[in-house]
């Protein structure tokens, strides 16, 4: 492994990756004007919704669970889809999950899905869905979690890169595991690393995944506080701390790298980072822009993800409220 021994600013330059921070945290400017209930979802109570996709429609995807926080033994499909005005236009997934939690858009237009608890006879899957909702592929073993290479335990977020590798961050926190499992294509393991840690290339809770126009994978070490970025053979290239305490991770066609921090609270919980969406390069790690949590209930959920569309607005999810837009600001 190899790594250069410097810090500057609290940012590691690893690998050949340089990294800079601007301002102090929380200082950025916030150049987007926020739309709070721009989703609708008629005729159902809007439970926990942790991840947020577009598809190449420009559909906003999100899990909502079922109207609280399980949808183990609920009729309603979790994974749905917005359109451009905030109406609800698809749903998939009915009967499938006990918890579901991530979600991710290939570039054929399939959605896959991370279940990450369970119930007799569900979770702890992957599921990949085409367009039109039909199950295509399950990952893991439905109910049985596990650290092999057949089961997941806790996965919490799953990103398909552009040859179409499936990566997995398996784990969420406690006695979950906590590793990046890489899959071929058409399911078959390849390789996992991480282990719980806070060392270079361990995890505390590998949250969200994405990638660069480089092909690394960004992972949201939510627990760590960190952002960490692999090759996609597992080799470690570098850490940041400056997004915050992330939990969802959004990385644009100009590298772009967009953080949703829902846990800092300023004093106990990261300090002084505080919630909200941070905003920077994935290239060279520099933020931006920042825009607080509008809610100023300190008890309120911030949201989770966060994902951008082709006009540059923003749209988060979160818990037990709709998705909210954000609008650059002229």
């Amino acid at each position: 492994m190899s790594r250069v021994a410097a810090v500057v600013a609290g940012v590691t330059i690893a690998a050949g990756v340089a990294s800079g921070q601007s301002a102090a945290p929380n200082s950025q400017p916030n150049p987007y004007r926020t739309i709070q209930n721009w989703s609708k979802l008629p005729g159902r109570t809007i439970g926990q919704m942790a991840t947020i996709d577009i598809d190449r429609q420009g559909n906003i995807w999100v899990i909502e669970r079922c109207g609280g926080t399980s949808c183990a033994d609920k009729p309603d499909a979790p994974a749905v889809a917005f359109n451009a005005s905030g109406d609800l236009v698809k749903s998939i997934g009915a009967g499938i999950f006990a918890q579901p939690h991530g979600i991710g858009i290939d570039r054929d237009g399939n959605i896959w899905v991370t279940d990450t608890q369970n119930v007799p006879g569900k979770g702890q899957q992957v599921h990949k869905f085409s367009p039109d909702g039909t199950l295509l592929l399950s990952l893991g073993t439905a109910g049985v979690p596990g650290d092999g290479p057949g089961t997941f335990n806790g996965p919490s977020d799953v990103a398909v890169a552009p040859n179409g590798d499936i990566f997995v961050g398996d784990g969420h926190g406690g006695n979950t595991n906590a590793r990046i499992v890489k899959f071929s294509r058409d399911g078959k393991f390849i390789k996992t690393w991480g282990r719980r840690g806070t060392g270079p290339g361990d995890f505390g809770t590998p949250h969200g995944l994405a990638f660069d126009s480089k092909g690394r994978l960004f992972v949201a070490d939510r627990d760590n506080n960190r952002v960490q970025i692999f090759n996609q053979d597992g080799e470690f290239l570098a850490e940041w701390t400056q997004f915050g305490r992330p939990s969802g991770l959004h990385i644009d066609a100009n590298d772009t790298l967009y953080v949703a921090d829902s846990q800092s609270d300023g004093e106990k919980q990261n300090p002084p980072f505080r919630r909200g969406i941070r905003i920077g390069s994935a290239r060279d790690g520099s933020v931006t822009a920042f825009i607080p949590f509008w809610n100023p209930d300190p008890k309120a959920s911030a949201p989770e993800g966060v994902i951008t569309d082709a006009a540059g607005n923003l749209y988060t999810a979160g818990n037990n409220f709709p998705v909210v837009k954000h609008v650059k600001a002229k």
